[in-house]
């Protein structure tokens, strides 16, 4: 595989990567899980700041309470006092503070109305998320057991980018293992043959063929030689007149060598 493909193959499955987070059902899941964790905890602060809106109500209430009870402590003892200007006075702002708490009534029970509402809502709101988690868990679980199957499916069939890319990369190992096993071969064939003595060599053909000549007749040469000093037979001489002719002028070469060897020897013996 080229640098080009190598680079080509990173790139793919870094996008392939990010395509698959993108697209990734669970984080979905979790995202809509939190999403209503969130509303739930808007509910919460609702219920919480409508239910601090009413207690402040009930305090206010509570102190026209008082209030009306000494307006109306007012009133008698102004009465007693026959001060009756005194007296409506007091009754005109007892009246009041009814007024007010009957306002003030109101507006609890609404608040007390929509604070039941908010809390039903809540406590439906919390189901509904404690079913969506389990149902998220199961979905989760399921999703990342068919995306390890499909990997392994993938990856046992040979389809997918990654898996193409390995596969192409064997092959091409296996094209280039072979083709240097076979130029192997055939420098082991060519150095049998001798191709490369014949290259390296400095002479021509016809040099080459005068020194195996030389070569021959001195191993020729040497091998009666030993045949003499074995006692053994003179090889019969082979091939037409002029080869034998040859073979004499050599085989008379050889008894003259050997005479001269053994003259040696008995000089030597005498000595």
């Amino acid at each position: 595989m080229g640098i080009l493909s190598r680079t080509s193959y990173v790139i793919r499955s870094k996008i392939n990567a990010i395509l698959n987070r993108a697209e990734d059902p669970t984080e979905t899941l979790d995202y809509s899980y939190e999403q209503m964790r969130d509303e739930l905890q808007q509910v919460k602060q609702g219920i919480a700041d409508l239910t601090t809106q009413k207690k402040r109500l009930e305090i206010q209430k509570r102190r026209l309470e008082e209030n009306v009870e000494k307006h109306n402590e007012q009133a008698r003892e102004a009465v007693q006092q026959d001060r009756d200007d005194l007296a409506r006075r007091a009754l005109e702002k007892k009246k009041s503070k009814m007024n007010q708490i009957e306002d003030l009534e109101t507006q609890i029970a609404q608040l007390q109305n929509t604070q039941d509402d908010l809390v039903d809502k809540k406590d439906r709101l919390q189901s509904r998320i404690e079913e969506f988690k389990t149902k998220k868990e199961t979905m989760k679980a399921r999703y990342e057991a068919a995306e390890a199957s499909t990997r392994v499916s993938e990856a046992m069939s040979g389809v997918g980018d990654e898996m193409e890319d390995v596969s192409r990369a064997i092959e091409n190992a296996e094209s280039r293992t072979e083709e240097m096993e076979a130029r192997s071969m055939a420098m082991d064939e060519l150095q049998d043959t001798g191709a490369f003595d014949d290259a390296l060599s400095s002479g021509d053909e016809i040099d080459r063929e005068l020194e195996s000549g030389r070569t021959d007749r001195e191993v020729d040469a040497e091998l009666e030689t030993l045949r003499a000093e074995l006692g053994k037979a003179p090889a019969e001489p082979e091939g037409d007149g002029e080869a034998d002719v040859d073979t004499e002028v050599e085989d008379e070469e050889v008894e003259a060598e050997l005479e001269e060897l053994q003259q040696e020897e008995d000089a030597d013996a005498s000595k």
